[in-house]
């Protein structure tokens, strides 16, 4: 059985939790290993919709095992909220879900920071979803955190509470914000921390002996490539590894078990949030919202939406080393009439065929296109490679070749039978 990494391609959004979901009808263990509640998958059962935070989705499919790693940094307000309406549901939980004890916490003072961190920022404002997640990786990286292990015990909890609060409530006095509660965070997160507590477990030895016993692992990721605190369009990136290397560092899975990577792309290009997005333009945007598509899972916002940049795509496929790419939301272009696709950027008499490091130089760089005539008739009814309208097969051969690697998975539409293998 494989072991597979599945990432996003582009800024995240990608519809990762569909093609998760579609996987894991063949995986035994499905693994979150970065990221935390700033992320959203959305993934419809029938015609109910579930939108997941920090569970891997997995936890849909009876008999899975499902597991939140150590580099998830984990809101116990967020994952309790979830747990509960997945039972409440009648969707299992106990005996399927683990929690790193390693992982850590975001804490209410993480959240009041990244919002006192927007506020400087004024003009120059990355777009976070204001969860905490920045701040929870900061502490991590300056190893003042608080882990699950150490947010599960009543004694230890309580005295690294008391430390980093004051430390904190100082620095928020001084900048007119009011000062968190002691006795309230303790009542109300202890009582959070004795309900996940049986949960929480030593997740690298659960996922060393599921392979040991020939288990197939497939590792979800959150979020997208250029989103990735090294390879993304930094500074306008999360404080995690999105990239396939992410998940053996967030699980404690060695690399040379990892059997195939898997990008997910859509068939456009969308992003929330601030940096720079070279196809971005208003036709596309305008078509997408009009049709009621792409408003964040998180957050609500309307996306940013432009044609697929296949610079990105092929610099993401470089990056993770990706063998497949399943590709999401073709039926978003069944209306347009003129496709076009990216293939390279133009900035200063120089073409790059790749993404510049250089953020300057991406923030001036103009898509250089392709364009193709639209199919304009529905594809959603779509269960195979020739079920397709003849320009759509132009359009997605042209693709793959553009990003450099194979589409094996093609999705037409949100319910799981919308999706098939080319």
């Amino acid at each position: 059985m494989a072991n597979i990494v599945l990432v996003g391609a582009q800024w995240g959004d990608e519809g990762k939790g569909k093609i998760i979901d579609v996987l894991t009808e063949n995986s035994d263990v499905i693994v979150r290993s970065q990221g935390g509640n700033n992320a959203g998958h959305t993934v419809f059962v029938g015609k109910t919709k579930y939108v997941l935070h920090l569970i891997p989705s997995g936890i849909l499919r009876g008999g899975k095992l499902c597991i939140i790693g150590n580099g998830v940094v984990i809101d116990p307000v967020g994952l309790l909220k979830e747990i509960e309406g997945l039972v409440s549901m009648n969707i299992p939980v106990n005996g399927q879900l683990f929690i790193s004890q390693s992982a850590h916490v975001v804490m209410p003072w993480h959240k009041q920071l990244d919002i006192l961190k927007e506020t400087r920022k004024a003009d120059g404002k990355i777009g976070t979803t204001k969860n905490g997640i920045g701040p929870t990786y900061s502490e991590k990286a300056d190893r003042t955190g608080i882990r699950m292990v150490d947010f599960v015990e009543p004694n230890r909890f309580k005295a690294l509470l008391k430390e980093r609060l004051e430390e904190h409530n100082k620095n928020f006095l001084a900048n007119g914000m009011e000062a968190l509660d002691f006795d309230t965070i303790y009542a109300t997160y202890s009582e959070i921390a004795a309900k996940i507590k049986p949960f929480v477990k030593d997740t690298v030895i659960l996922l060393h002996e599921a392979w040991k016993q020939g288990k197939s692992i497939l590792f979800e990721g959150a979020q997208g490539t250029f989103l990735d605190i090294d390879h993304g369009t930094y500074p306008f990136v999360t404080s995690s590894n999105t990239t396939a290397g992410g998940a053996c560092t967030g699980s404690g899975f060695p690399p040379n078990h990892i059997d195939k990577v898997m990008g997910v792309a859509k068939a456009y290009s969308t992003r929330v949030g601030g940096g720079p997005m070279p196809t971005e333009n208003s036709e596309i945007s305008d078509l997408l919202h009009g049709l009621g598509r792409e408003f964040g899972a998180t957050t609500g916002r309307a996306r940013r939406c432009g044609w697929h940049d296949a610079v990105i795509t092929r610099t993401a496929v470089m990056i993770n080393g990706i063998d497949e790419l399943a590709l999401t939301n073709l039926d978003g272009l069944d209306t347009v009439e003129t496709v076009k696709l990216c293939v390279a950027y133009e900035c200063n008499g120089i073409r790059h065929e790749y993404v510049p490091a250089d953020i300057t130089v991406l923030e001036h760089c103009k898509p250089v296109y392709r364009e193709f005539p639209g199919w304009k008739t529905p594809t959603t009814s779509a269960r195979s490679w020739d079920d397709l309208p003849e320009n759509a097969r132009v359009y997605l051969k042209a693709l793959q070749e553009e990003c450099r690697t194979r589409l094996s998975i093609l999705s037409v539409g949100p319910a799981r039978d919308e999706t098939f293998t080319v």
